[in-house]
């Protein structure tokens, strides 16, 4: 296979013609028939999630030829419903899981410091000591916070990209967050982490990049029936069924592992989210952490986004029963998450105050009862992930967290590698940059608005001057909301979107509002059908 790669040893950030990245209705209709009934590929792997999306770029970064496909579209999942933050492993101390807080320490380094600093920076979060947050808590606070600089420091994460956690006073704390109420208030603990412009811009990010290296990216394509050599699969937009045949099958399919392959148990955990309009607690320069009540380790955290919305999470409740495609938020973890939030705030909000919610299902590894009979609770389960073989040889990756996406896929691979003696070297990816990746520095002299850079990175000039030569690709799409059609128009191209509901709920984010979505859509399709004739 002849490598994308240039003479640096990076994709090429020239633009997506020269890398090969681009994704498109077009590349998806030549791949599609190049995979199905063709030469078998050493490597086929289903779902694109994040796990997924990082299989298929490590087996194709080794130099193996991969096809990749989902039922739905990028990010369709659990992949899309993170708290946008990239961990560092805190609770996972808190909780004697050092392996696992190294690794997300490790990971988040990785991911800030040389795959994707355009979609991963620092963000300061303010832990009010408020007098629900007693003496004995602020000291574990401070002991924990300094454990996880400690973790920064083994993971050789320097401190000029993560600063140093500290207490600030109560003055400072206001102006960090204003929404706070004054009376009793001791100051605040600041720390800081990682946090994604967006999770599902990650995914693509990650998606198209294993597509510079050659990888076939298959969205809307449905695995019907697994084997160790191969899938049945069914194009969703046609309704034609055929067979992909491989070499090696990576099951990355989350929290629907278990329908593809017997033996995989999961027990699913809802993440859910609240989203305010940006006048709710008014400006927010850092986020919170919001100490949860009776629990020692559990905070409810305020997310401040750069569209000017604010996510408000998260829960962790157990999901019994079928699998939702797209899990919704019921109102008693809405409840929860305002009755937290509110217990800090000047002024209250109300249930008016919440303009949409989303929740998502952790692929949690099923752990037997204890000796009482009793199943742990979802948020005691490890976030070890597992990478696990079947009796005829599919490999299947479950558990974790978006954090870890990268190891996770590293380790599939790795044993697909060793099970099905596939003739590839180590991976590569911890040095692999993403499309769009540069050095901050670099990032910050580029002829594009910030806020585009900050979610594409080298691209954000093309994409600008989409809008410079067309006025009409350069309005919001949304009024008060940033989106512009110059954004709508690069994901038909080069991100693989299909339809209004791949740019209005992952491509973008409007869509979590149900009511910017529905005000939305008429000015999506006209452009789809207008603007884009042709979609190749």
């Amino acid at each position: 296979m002849t490598s994308p790669d240039s003479p640096a040893g990076r994709p090429s950030s020239a633009g997506p013609a020269a890398s090969g990245s681009s994704l498109s209705a077009g590349r998806r209709t030549r791949d599609l028939t190049a995979a199905v009934g063709g030469d078998a590929v050493d490597v086929l792997v289903v779902g694109l999630g994040a796990t997924g999306a990082g299989a298929a770029l490590d087996a194709a970064s080794r130099g193996l030829s991969v096809v990749a496909v989902d039922a739905h579209d990028l990010a369709f999942g659990t992949s899309r419903f993170s708290s946008k933050l990239v961990h560092g492993g805190l609770r996972y101390l808190a909780s004697g899981q050092l392996d696992v807080a190294h690794e997300s320490a490790v990971e988040r380094g990785v991911l800030m410091e040389r795959t994707a600093p355009h979609l991963v920076r620092a963000q300061p979060f303010v832990l009010p000591l408020t007098p629900l947050v007693s003496h004995r808590q602020s000291a574990l606070a401070r002991v924990g916070f300094r454990a996880g600089d400690a973790l920064r420091l083994a993971a050789r994460t320097s401190r000029a990209t993560l600063p140093a956690p500290r207490r600030i006073p109560s003055a400072r704390t206001r102006r960090l967050a204003p929404a706070v109420r004054a009376d009793g208030l001791r100051g605040g603990l600041l720390s800081w982490d990682g946090r994604l412009t967006d999770d599902a811009r990650l995914v693509t990010a990650v998606a198209r990049t294993a597509a510079a290296h050659g990888a076939r990216i298959l969205t809307r394509v449905r695995a019907l029936e697994l084997t160790a050599s191969g899938a049945r699969v069914r194009d969703e937009l046609t309704g034609e069924e055929g067979r992909i045949r491989a070499r090696a099958v990576i099951n990355a399919s989350g929290v629907w592992a278990g329908g593809l392959v017997d033996g995989i148990r999961i027990r699913p955990s809802r993440g859910t989210h609240l989203v305010l309009r940006p006048d709710s607690l008014g400006p927010l320069p850092a986020g919170l952490h919001i100490p949860v009540p009776g629990e020692t380790n559990r905070f409810v955290l305020v997310l401040p986004q750069d569209d000017g919305r604010v996510y408000v999470g998260l829960t962790d409740e157990p999901v019994d029963g079928d699998v939702p495609e797209v899990p919704e938020a019921p109102e008693t973890d809405i409840g929860f998450l305002l009755d937290v939030l509110c217990s800090v705030l000047d002024a209250p909000l109300h249930r008016d105050d919440v303009v949409g919610a989303f929740a998502g299902l952790r692929p949690l590894l099923d752990t037997p009862a204890d000796g009482s009979g009793t199943a742990p609770r979802t948020a005691d389960i490890s976030r070890r992930h597992a990478v696990l073989t079947s009796s005829e040889g599919v490999v299947t990756v479950v558990g974790g967290k978006l954090t870890t996406y990268r190891r996770m896929a590293e380790d599939a691979v790795d044993t697909a590698v060793r099970v099905r003696r596939l003739p590839a070297g180590p991976s590569r990816t911890t040095s692999l940059p993403l499309v769009g990746a540069a050095p901050p520095q670099a990032l910050a002299t580029l002829p594009a608005p910030r806020r585009l850079v900050r979610r594409y990175g080298t691209e954000a000039p093309a994409v600008h001057s989409l809008g410079v030569h067309d006025a009409r690709l350069g309005e919001p799409v949304l009024p008060g909301h940033p989106v512009t059609g110059a954004e709508l128009l690069w994901a038909v191209r080069h991100e693989g979107a299909l339809d209004e509901s791949d740019l209005l709920d992952r491509r973008t984010r409007i869509g979590l509002v149900p009511a910017d979505r529905a005000a939305a859509l008429d000015a999506v399709r006209e452009l789809l059908t207008s603007v884009l004739p042709r979609r190749s």
